[in-house]
């Protein structure tokens, strides 16, 4: 597409946007506040989008969140604190100062070199948060959260050298948890058991794996497995509330092998 045609989509998003602020009545009820909770969800169904390789929910959703930004811009704007052009502007701004190997003269060898100095940056400009994890947000679910923490942490060279140190920590973390279950101290459990999943998700960073997408095939992989159990279940005149775990575990081994 020209440069000309996107700047005409972006001039009539616009423009539309400022037309349903004044003439619908839903659009003008909104406020920045109100559209917090629907973006979340609109984030959430391009993340569906992403993990079912649906390049047309992709595009669709993506306009979604378009929208949800000019609506931001344009409450903004109302309330004369920012409009549509400072935020790309900025935005341009803060690409090109944290890009100084494109831009600039820094070297790099690498894209986890790029991260490094990315995070080097923000921490140094004038805007960014003075600490380390000041910019993780809080409303983060928390195992997105621990794999933020813990590349932040990464970015100032705060972290184990070798991913089998990290391995390591994962069977000195269990034996604690295990040491507690002894015990039946039910907090001391549940702080154990959450310093396991925390040195899991570093153990699968270490390993480029984002257990975040991890997980998530995980359940996909046993929702379809189920269905497929249960299907076959209901397909042979059974009932699954009154099957033994031995019986459903047949029909759990005939749906795993009908997926190969």
């Amino acid at each position: 597409m020209e440069e000309n045609e996107n700047s005409q989509a972006i001039n009539r998003l616009l423009t539309i946007m400022t037309e349903l602020r004044a003439k619908c009545p839903w659009d003008k009820k909104q406020t920045i506040e109100s559209l917090r909770c629907l973006t979340i969800e609109e984030v959430y169904e391009l993340s569906d989008a992403i993990m079912d390789k649906n390049l047309k929910g992709i595009s669709e959703e993506l306009g979604d969140i378009m929208l949800h930004i000019v609506f931001y811009c344009q409450i903004a704007m109302e309330q004369n604190s920012f409009n549509f052009a400072e935020v790309v502007n900025h935005l341009c701004e803060k690409l090109i100062i944290r890009h100084p190997h494109v831009y600039a003269t820094e070297q790099v060898n690498s894209a986890e070199d790029v991260k490094v100095n990315w995070e080097k940056i923000k921490l140094s400009s004038k805007e960014g948060r003075k600490t380390v994890l000041g910019g993780v947000p809080k409303s983060l679910p928390a195992l997105v959260k621990a794999y933020r923490i813990q590349e932040k942490v990464h970015g100032v060279h705060f972290d184990w050298k070798e991913s089998e140190d990290v391995l390591a920590k994962i069977r000195e973390e269990i034996k604690e948890f295990e040491t507690e279950k002894q015990a039946n101290d039910h907090d001391k459990m549940e702080e154990e058991f959450g310093d396991i999943l925390f040195s899991l998700i570093n153990y699968g960073r270490h390993l480029h794996i984002n257990p975040e997408d991890a997980l998530e095939k995980t359940n996909r992989k046993f929702i379809n497995r189920f269905n497929r159990m249960e299907q076959n279940i209901l397909a042979d005149g059974k009932h699954l509330p009154d099957m033994s775990v031995e019986e459903m575990e047949k029909y759990w081994q005939i749906a795993k092998k009908d997926e190969k």
